[in-house]
């Protein structure tokens, strides 16, 4: 079965935010001005459990859900994460399964996972320089833990990409070095335009790098750049090759040239609400309905319904839309 909006796009994808806590304090994510000692995170019993993380899972397969992405906060920190991942896979042998991942427990955690059913990693990083590394993450985690993270998926033989979210007049210097990190690993790297989630990482547009201005400065460096055809519908990051050469990468430009037409995405918050867009304001409370004895089907006639009246297309519009809004938090509803 496909179910499609009412724009025509398919459910394919579905994000799951297993925790809204994180160990790191990105400015453009949790920054501590506002995610400090004090903020209340989500108890206990407001978070989704894993046994009802399934429950959602298997009520949207037969709506034709192809990829899960097990997001946070930081999903290391919760425990026991590799036993969820074992019971999607006994779901389904053929659903993709994929995290993404700050990388500073990956090693740790990267046997389990592998045996779990893992099939992808997506580690976040956005600065190869020590110093700035710890300015950008706010922590005191040093790069090495995350390039430790990095080379021990690779070697656990899971595929393996680089997400780097680049900022002007913070971490623009580090297109190259970031870039030359992933060709020494040999795993692709997507960089990502600063993005308007949430309402406390004081973005503004001067502070956004644009895709194409990002490609002037690689281009710079390692001569010019081909756009390559997307690998398949929905496919977030416009995928670019260096002239001659077999190494690919990507750019997820939200901002300056908006997917809205092809997003194929919902997200389920780490308190269980079902959300359309990563700009969202509400979500739609699935938790509620599996606590009051929600079956399969009534999950799938929630969601069936949810997505069949979705029409975003918040990025195409951004400029008439972005005041007076107070959008989900990214650490809240995930990346």
């Amino acid at each position: 079965m496909r179910l499609d909006d009412s724009l025509g796009r398919p459910l394919r994808d579905l994000r799951i935010s297993v925790t809204d806590r994180c160990n790191f304090r990105c400015d453009y994510c949790m920054p501590r001005e506002h995610f400090d000692s004090k903020y209340e995170f989500l108890p206990k019993d407001k978070i989704i459990s894993y046994e009802e993380v399934i429950l959602v899972i298997k009520s949207a397969l037969p709506l034709g859900l192809k990829k899960i992405r097990i997001t946070g906060g930081e999903p290391l920190i919760r425990k026991d994460i590799s036993k969820l991942i074992k019971m999607i896979r006994d779901l389904d042998d053929e659903l993709d399964i994929a995290m993404t991942t700050n990388g500073v427990l990956l090693r740790r955690n990267i046997d389990s996972l592998k045996k779990s059913g893992l099939d992808r990693v997506t580690v976040s990083l956005d600065s190869i320089d020590d110093e700035l590394f710890k300015e950008i993450t706010d922590s005191n985690y040093n790069v090495s833990d995350v390039l430790d993270g990095i080379q021990s998926a690779i070697d656990s033989g899971l595929e393996v990409k680089i997400n780097s979210v680049i900022k002007r007049n913070l971490n623009e210097n580090q297109l190259i070095p970031l870039v030359e990190k992933s060709i020494q690993y040999n795993v692709p790297i997507r960089f990502i335009e600063f993005m308007d989630v949430g309402s406390t990482n004081s973005w503004n547009l001067n502070s956004v790098i644009t895709g194409a201005e990002m490609r002037k400065v690689i281009q710079r460096k390692f001569g010019p750049l081909v756009q390559k055809n997307p690998n398949y519908y929905g496919e977030v990051a416009k995928q670019w090759t260096i002239l001659d050469k077999e190494y690919d990468f990507g750019f997820i430009e939200s901002i300056s040239s908006p997917f809205c037409g092809s997003c194929t995405r919902a997200r389920i918050s780490s308190n269980g609400h079902l959300f359309t867009c990563l700009f969202s304001e509400k979500g739609h409370d699935l938790l509620s309905m599996m606590r009051m004895d929600a079956e399969e089907e009534d999950i799938a006639n929630a969601i069936t319904k949810i997505w069949n009246n979705r029409n975003d297309k918040y990025s195409e519009g951004r400029k008439g839309n972005h005041k007076d809004r107070i959008p989900v938090e990214m650490s809240y509803i995930g990346g």
